[in-house]
């Protein structure tokens, strides 16, 4: 018997101090939730936890940022529905404007309603904002805009790019018929002769028209050999004398006037006892100045205009007239842009991007806009310069309906992520409270039996001392 080493105590107390241990950490996990609750327990699953957690808090994140970039794009549009009705509204009354039956002072009390609708969109378009950002006044630095020019209501081919537009007619010939401005023009004669090739009356082909009728001044002719003014018979060659200056002869669908005396330049080409009786050049030139007009409104800076050098161009064998316009410009802001950051890592892919226009009205092309005018002209123009402002103002809701929808997509797919990998993170990191309360009940069991032996192990060397008795 020895007293010295006691090995079964020893050996005892060693298997106790492992159960404590066990217990230790058997009870940690139970207290905590997690069986990671340092490296030591799982290195390699910490780290894999650890990766997980950055990614999770991170897209948590993302997904604040996306929602608040829906409620900022919410308030922009938002702001532009108000704009939106004020520009069905300021249509209304360039409509209302345009008609005849309104006196200069009803235009004025149209204009004054107009000019307050103007203002309300440049104070929507400087106050909006969210979160001390303003949505929609644009952003620092000036640009030039070019605002659309318009074929003022005339007929004929109207095309443009950004910074020039053409307008393209068929050439005007005598005896042709064209609308500028509301007022139909008529392209006159110069002499009988003039009348005549309008018409399609041809001297070499005289003798074809024997038994035809023509039209003189309203009242209707039958070619003949002879002249008869109580018959209404007419030789062709007397057909000259008839046609006096102011006549107005018809032809086989076809018509003409002869001016009612020979134009000077100060007439400008028109004639002064039928003020819709013009030339060709005269209707161009009026063409022109309608189109500035029309291209014109709610520019800084006017629209200007070449007739092609003055030259008729050909196309498809037809003669045509035409006209190119610089569009008018404004100096307005920047466009406003900005990132919403929609996931957990610096890839430059989970950026999306947000670019609002200035909604101002010179950026409209809204900026002074008239319709007090004594004809009501300036009304109808503005008819299509509000059009503009309204599609404008439609792209841009579009473009951030866009947006919205896009996030509202982001959203949803990055909690699914968020669901998942927390579902991954968790099986890593969390304790399974069942197996472990199982571990702990077998550490309790052992530590109980393990103090047991022990206090049998240090009885065992009790008999040392019933020798020395």
């Amino acid at each position: 018997m020895v007293v010295q080493h006691n090995m079964q105590a020893s050996n005892a107390s060693r298997m106790l101090n492992i159960t404590t241990g066990n217990q230790s950490k058997s009870t940690e996990k139970l207290s905590s939730g997690y069986k990671i609750n340092r490296a030591a327990d799982d290195a390699a699953g910490l780290s894999i936890s650890e990766k997980m957690r950055k990614q999770i808090r991170g897209l948590d994140q993302a997904s604040t940022n996306a929602q608040d970039g829906v409620s900022a794009v919410q308030t922009a549009e938002g702001a532009l529905t108000e704009v939106h009705s004020m520009l069905q509204r300021m249509n209304e009354l360039a409509v209302q404007a345009s008609n005849g039956t309104n006196s200069e002072s009803d235009r004025s009390s149209i204009q004054d309603e107009i000019n307050q609708l103007t203002t309300e969109i440049d104070r929507v378009a400087e106050t909006t904002k969210f979160n001390e950002t303003y949505l929609l006044k644009g952003s620092d630095g000036k640009k030039t805009v070019h605002i659309n020019a318009h074929d003022a209501g005339l007929v004929g081919t109207f095309s443009q790019n950004s910074v020039k537009a053409t307008f393209q007619m068929k050439a005007l010939g005598v005896g042709d018929k064209y609308t500028i401005g509301g007022t139909e023009y008529e392209i006159g004669a110069a002499d009988a002769a003039s009348a005549k090739t309008a018409v399609g009356l041809k001297d070499a082909d005289k003798a074809k028209y024997t038994g035809q009728t023509v039209e003189i001044a309203g009242k209707t002719w039958t070619f003949a050999s002879s002249t008869d003014e109580e018959l209404y018979t007419l030789n062709y060659d007397d057909l000259a004398n008839k046609l006096s200056a102011g006549t107005t002869v018809k032809f086989n669908g076809k018509s003409a006037t002869v001016f009612s005396k020979t134009l000077e330049t100060a007439d400008g080409g028109i004639d002064p006892n039928n003020k819709t009786l013009i030339t060709a050049d005269a209707a161009y030139k009026k063409v022109g100045t309608e189109l500035i007009a029309a291209s014109s409104i709610g520019t800084s800076t006017m629209a200007s205009m070449t007739d092609d050098d003055g030259a008729d161009v050909t196309v498809n064998s037809v003669d045509y007239r035409k006209f190119v316009i610089t569009k008018g410009t404004n100096e307005t802001v920047n466009d406003l842009n900005f990132n919403l950051h929609v996931g957990a890592d610096a890839d430059m892919t989970n950026k999306i991007g947000v670019t609002i226009e200035s909604m101002s009205s010179k950026s409209l092309g809204l900026a002074g806009i008239n319709v007090s005018d004594s004809t009501g002209k300036a009304a109808t123009y503005a008819i299509d310069a509000i059009a503009d402002a309204v599609s404008k103002v439609s792209a841009q809701r579009s473009s951030l309906g866009a947006v919205q929808n896009r996030l509202e997509h982001t959203i949803a797919n990055v909690d699914n992520v968020v669901e998942n990998t927390n579902a991954a993170e968790s099986r890593i990191r969390d304790t399974d409270m069942a197996d472990e309360m199982v571990n702990y009940s077998k550490n309790n069991i052992l530590a109980q039996a393990g103090q047991a032996m022990l206090a049998q192990a240090n009885q065992s060397t009790q008999g040392v001392l019933s020798i020395l008795g």
